[in-house]
């Protein structure tokens, strides 16, 4: 069965790939405006992050405080949203850390402050420029290895542990 996957999920046990259902806009905003404890995602597939193993499923819900990290597949040539972020005010370089049942280190670039609660005190999520992930066994994993060269990813602020900003 070939399935069409447009989104990324990472939670601290998984890697989910699907399709957000309801997804009206940029998955960024989804995350941020979602007022549900879950998110809908369809031909869901789970990637055991220890044991490597798959579960398919047509439907899974997922917990929004659970994420991690998320990722649209999008041909990004196109897109106006992401040319407008890279054409922002100044990108400050940030080390971002998870600490749990998986431990996660992110560097790249963000807008500056966009980690605080200052930045529209609603948003649960920012985004990361050229993020590059450590903690994270990715090699000899096709699906995990979708999360190596990522442009940009939706990372949930709640969940991080410590940051560190080189400005």
């Amino acid at each position: 069965m070939l399935t069409l996957v447009s989104d990324l999920l990472l939670t601290d046990a998984f890697l989910i790939k699907g399709k957000v259902q309801d997804k009206y806009t940029r998955l960024s905003q989804v995350l941020d405006e979602h007022r549900k404890f879950f998110l809908k995602v369809s031909d869901a597939t789970l990637i055991d992050l220890k044991t490597r193993e798959r579960i398919q499923t047509p439907l899974l819900h997922v917990n929004v405080d659970e994420i991690l990290l998320a990722h649209e597949l999008l041909d990004e040539s196109g897109d106006q949203y992401l040319r407008a972020l890279s054409q922002d005010e100044e990108l400050h370089k940030v080390r971002v850390f998870y600490t749990g049942e998986q431990n996660l280190e992110v560097s790249g670039k963000v807008r500056p402050g966009c980690y605080e609660a200052t930045d529209r005190a609603t948003r649960r999520f920012f985004v990361v420029r050229e993020p590059e992930l450590r903690g994270l066994k990715t090699e000899g994993d096709e699906d995990l290895g979708l999360l190596d060269g990522l442009s940009y990813a939706i990372l949930n602020k709640p969940r991080l542990s410590y940051l560190y900003d080189f400005n």
